[in-house]
């Protein structure tokens, strides 16, 4: 269990929903690792919500659902009204967002979601394929009107540039997102920066911040450069509203945990020595690979989950 006297000292404002959110939430891919026994899983979870964590992050397509249906069994006995849950689908389609969201629905036995992702919008035709009026975004706003959901974002970790121009198709479409999560550490700053270009677009737009991948999987503090402590504190120093870190074990909780007991924003100056600490080894993306390599694109590895091409386009192809 994690220590006592271990509190969430302070939540923040989930943009313009007004949700109150905890700054650090658990992130979903890791409860469900063959490493990380459901026993575990359940245990990590608990604490957390226990330690005043309210923000529980996942995906319909993480560990082939494993880490949606553990989630789900760490939330019954009363922990489901102590939560904000999102999840993500990978759909594009109308029809296969609906029969993605109705198995997480399923998986984490809830009747509702409080926010859902389109997931890894990393390509240029995802927001067109996503907001076609038989795409996905159809399905949630569906959802939301029957109270299946309450809220809706999108994540991306390819290129600031994709997250901006879905926020523009969306706008074209007469919608705004609740939240946008996107990869916010140490490193982003100096490529490819979703800090510098999509941050300040958020925070403007009263968006909810969701940062991940402060660590990138732990791969970030392979370039010896940078504590664990230094990733989290720097990416909650950002106007984030949550920044969802994994937990593969008590330990790994319990350091999460004392970040945000001990939490004081970065001053300015601590941030320029910490990025000029960061510049040489984060210059050309070598350790932020889910912006240089295909290994974090799952939708790459399955284009089935996206669902077929909205009929407009196949009705142009020819015969």
């Amino acid at each position: 269990m994690p220590k006592s006297g271990t509190t969430i000292p302070k939540y923040r404002v989930l943009g313009k929903t007004g949700e109150q959110v905890s700054p650090i939430g658990i992130g979903g891919w890791h409860l469900g690792l063959p490493t990380v026994t459901e026993q575990l899983a359940l245990r990590i979870v608990r604490a957390a919500v226990d330690s005043g964590i309210n923000f529980m992050d996942n995906s319909w397509d993480y560990n082939g659902g494993a880490s949606e249906i553990r989630l789900g069994k760490a939330l019954r006995d009363g922990y489901r009204e102590k939560v904000f849950l999102m999840t993500k689908i990978d759909g594009r389609s109308k029809k296969e967002a609906t029969r993605q969201l109705d198995e997480s629905l399923r998986r984490l036995q809830t009747d509702h979601i409080d926010l859902v992702q389109h997931h890894e919008v990393i390509r240029y035709d995802d927001p067109h394929r996503i907001f076609d009026d038989e795409g996905a975004n159809a399905a949630l706003v569906d959802a939301r009107k029957a109270g299946k959901l309450r809220y809706i974002g999108f994540t991306g970790h390819k290129d600031p540039h994709v997250h901006l121009h879905m926020l523009k198709v969306a706008k074209e479409h007469d919608f705004s997102f609740d939240t946008v999560q996107m990869p916010l550490n140490v490193m982003d700053a100096h490529y490819r920066s979703f800090e510098k270009l999509v941050l300040p677009v958020l925070v403007k737009q009263k968006i909810g911040v969701l940062g991940m991948k402060s660590m990138a999987n732990g791969i970030i503090l392979k370039a010896g450069v940078v504590t664990a402590v230094e990733c989290l504190r720097y990416a909650l120093s950002l106007p984030t509203s949550v920044v969802i870190t994994g937990c593969d074990s008590m330990e790994i909780l319990q350091q999460a945990l004392d970040v945000v007991d001990k939490f004081r924003p970065m001053t300015a100056v601590q941030k320029k020595t910490l990025l000029a600490k960061t510049k040489p080894a984060a210059a050309d993306g070598e350790y932020e690979l889910f912006k240089t390599s295909s290994i974090f694109d799952s939708t790459a590895t399955h284009p089935d989950w996206l669902g077929e091409e909205p009929r407009r386009i196949r009705e142009m192809m020819p015969a």
